[in-house]
């Protein structure tokens, strides 16, 4: 006997979250209890470092990267080590005065707003940490979408797809790919795209560690 098409269709979608990544439809109470788990893990993170990669990406395909250690420790503690392509370069926020200090073979003290300081499309050295981004990924994920979204499992991950308003541009749309870490409940990785799919960049934090007991020294550089 032929088996009947309601059976047949679940054993192809069985089929199909069996294999090593599996797309599903997402709805709100999807949305409530993964925002709940990183707003929760992430209450609990005092302190954390990664080994970030940001890849900017040029319309004929051409990319820029830069790799540096990232610290970031609460209430609004930033550090970044850079490793290229500025090799040596350290960039501290905040000082004294709320600005940020960048020491490579000097050393200054600039404002956040400072061009030189963006690591993205009109994103500040002030707009880094993983508790910005977990709010962002909230707008993104509720009042700021402008589609459906969408959630693929990769083992021990979460993908979620989303065209939203874009984190730090007004008036743009960007089409977001956010991979959370199901062992840690936090963003480990975040894709930006047109919204026709035109890639633009790729942020990646890679061996998160966190509650590593970072001392606050470490965020003071010497500046004698």
């Amino acid at each position: 006997m032929l088996p009947s098409r309601a059976s047949l269709t679940f054993s192809i979608l069985l089929l199909a979250c069996l294999m090593p990544s599996c797309l599903y439809a997402w709805n709100s109470s999807d949305t409530e209890i993964i925002l709940k788990k990183m707003e929760t893990a992430y209450a609990e993170v005092n302190d954390y470092q990664a080994n970030m990669e940001v890849r900017t990406y040029q319309r004929g395909g051409s990319f820029e990267t830069k790799k540096f250690l990232y610290t970031f420790k609460k209430p609004k503690w930033i550090r970044l080590d850079f490793e290229s392509p500025h090799s040596g370069m350290i960039m501290v926020y905040p000082d004294r005065e709320g600005k940020v200090v960048l020491r490579r073979f000097f050393t200054f003290h600039l404002a956040p707003d400072n061009f030189l300081l963006r690591v993205g499309s009109g994103q500040r050295l002030d707009q880094t940490d993983l508790g910005l981004l977990i709010r962002n990924i909230a707008h993104s994920l509720t009042d700021q979408k402008r589609g459906p979204v969408e959630a693929t499992e990769e083992n021990s991950d979460l993908r979620l797809h989303v065209l939203a308003d874009d984190h730090f541009r007004e008036g743009v749309l960007t089409r977001y790919q956010i991979l959370i870490d199901k062992k840690q409940w936090l963003p480990v990785e975040v894709e930006e795209s047109t919204p026709d799919g035109q890639l633009e960049r790729t942020v990646i934090f890679r061996n998160l560690r966190t509650n590593i007991g970072v001392p606050d020294r470490f965020f003071q550089l010497d500046e004698g």
